[in-house]
């Protein structure tokens, strides 16, 4: 089967990079999956988004990513995030507590946390 090398940075870290055998990601333009060798393509990733790697030992990265891009070349796949977090590293008592923020922002951002640790399990 084939590969592709993937890299999921954020601003403040990279939080994965290795080789993987798919990629999900939620852009403004709806749901993309990419499979080795997929046509080049610049996507806007959505604020309070999923990101789902599957690796080439068949684990799942997911990572809950709040906008940036994702960049598909015949080098491999680019997340660059302006922040993101690992399903592991959620801390989901706080982030359904924030889910009922008023601010539209943190809820977002939080109901994209529980998404990614849902997701994970």
């Amino acid at each position: 089967m084939a590969n592709m090398s993937v890299q999921l940075v954020a601003v403040e870290r990279r939080l994965w990079s290795g080789e993987a055998t798919a990629v999900s990601a939620q852009t403004l333009e709806g749901e993309i999956g990419v499979l080795p060798g997929h046509e080049p393509v610049l996507g806007q990733l959505i604020e309070g988004g999923v990101v789902k790697i599957t690796t080439v030992d068949n684990d799942t990265v997911t990572a809950a990513v709040h906008g940036g891009f994702l960049s598909v070349t015949g080098d491999g796949v680019s997340i660059l995030a302006e922040s993101a977090e690992l399903a592991q590293e959620i801390d989901v008592a706080k982030a359904r507590e924030e889910a009922g923020a008023q601010d539209a922002d943190v809820r977002a951002r939080a109901e994209s946390r529980l998404r990614a640790a849902e997701r994970s399990s």
